[in-house]
């Protein structure tokens, strides 16, 4: 990580980060692993942190106040900014502060009674079973109609959604997958489909490999996208899994574009991103399991309640589960009772 990180946040200012700061953004990457795009937010934060402190004249920011970060809270509020971007900036200077404190830099950390203004509580959007169906349902008539070219596109194009919608993989996750390397592991740190155990294996979030089952209408279209892709020129380019039309690995953001583009095409009657895929791959098997530790491994959250919130789960909903599932809690009903 280079020690002259600038990053570009509001309004395309750029302050150069303290030596403290520095430290702390090389220790997150070295010793707890975090990913590029999470040690960029975090160093977002931070600029954003030693913009409030230029505000309110502050020139050391390791030396800010209680009374000083709560009034970097208001004016951020007052400036329009959302409670979840708030409670993320919060927690960004939180856990600079406990490592300041731990380090012996400073001796207590002004953010850690700081709360961030509650947010609305938003269920993410999901397909019905139906919709999501109906995106690889037409595709031999959508077929029909194209190139030789653009229906090896659309082979491409099945497969990753079949593989999202099955798996509930993330985007980022499904772009790193490449081709069955030959030893059978891990390959410069990307997953890979089994497609004779019929499993994915990923690494997500902070670098944690999972196992993930792949239903049989996935595996189907990612052996046929499979063997088109070897029998074209383009394959030898790279390892990748789903390349482009000229052999380079698939972006998230081609991903996004072309599976919106195809839901367009069928007529959806919503914006289809690949999140909504996952997001109806754990409403979908909640629904018909009610496992929600089950769902809880197959997203790779690290704690339930995460999978809670994402699934859309109300508490009676999970009430319902419990007073089922658990030997002590079933309540009587008035004909036990008599």
């Amino acid at each position: 990580m280079s020690s002259k990180r600038r990053v570009p946040i509001v309004a395309g200012v750029a302050l150069e980060l303290s030596p403290l700061m520095q430290a702390y953004l090389e220790w997150i990457a070295m010793h707890k692993r975090l990913s590029e795009a999470t040690c960029s937010s975090y160093a977002r934060d931070l600029q954003l942190l030693l913009q409030c402190c230029q505000h309110l004249n502050v020139l050391v920011p390791e030396s800010i106040t209680v009374v000083q970060v709560r009034q970097m809270v208001m004016q951020l509020h007052g400036a329009g900014q959302g409670a979840k971007s708030i409670a993320r900036y919060v927690s960004s200077w939180r856990s600079w502060f406990t490592w300041l404190v731990h380090n012996g830099h400073v001796q207590s950390n002004p953010v850690k009674t700081i709360r961030a203004p509650k947010a609305a509580k938003g269920l993410p959007k999901a397909l019905s079973v139906d919709d999501v169906v109906n995106l690889v349902g037409n595709r031999e008539a959508v077929e029909a109609d194209q190139s030789a070219a653009q229906t090896l596109l659309l082979l491409r194009d099945y497969a990753l959604i079949e593989l999202l919608y099955s798996s509930g993989l993330r985007v980022s996750e499904l772009v790193g997958l490449d081709v069955v390397p030959p030893a059978g592991a891990l390959n410069d740190g990307n997953g890979w489909v089994d497609l004779t155990e019929g499993d994915v294996h990923v690494l997500g979030k902070g670098n944690k490999p999972r196992i993930v089952p792949v239903g049989q209408s996935a595996l189907i279209a990612v052996h046929t996208w499979l063997a088109a892709r070897n029998a074209s020129a383009a394959a030898s380019k790279s390892n990748a899994l789903f390349i482009g039309r000229y052999g380079t690995r698939l972006g998230v953001r081609s991903v996004q574009l072309r599976l919106a583009q195809h839901a367009r095409h069928l007529g959806l009657p919503v914006h289809v991103h690949p999140h909504m895929l996952r997001h109806s791959f754990a409403s979908h098997v909640l629904q018909s399991s009610g496992n929600l530790r089950a769902v809880q491994e197959m997203l790779g959250h690290t704690s339930l309640a995460a999978t809670q919130v994402y699934t859309g789960l109300d508490f009676q909903h999970l009430a319902k589960i419990y007073d089922a599932a658990h030997p002590r809690a079933h309540k009587k009903n008035q004909k036990d009772e008599a």
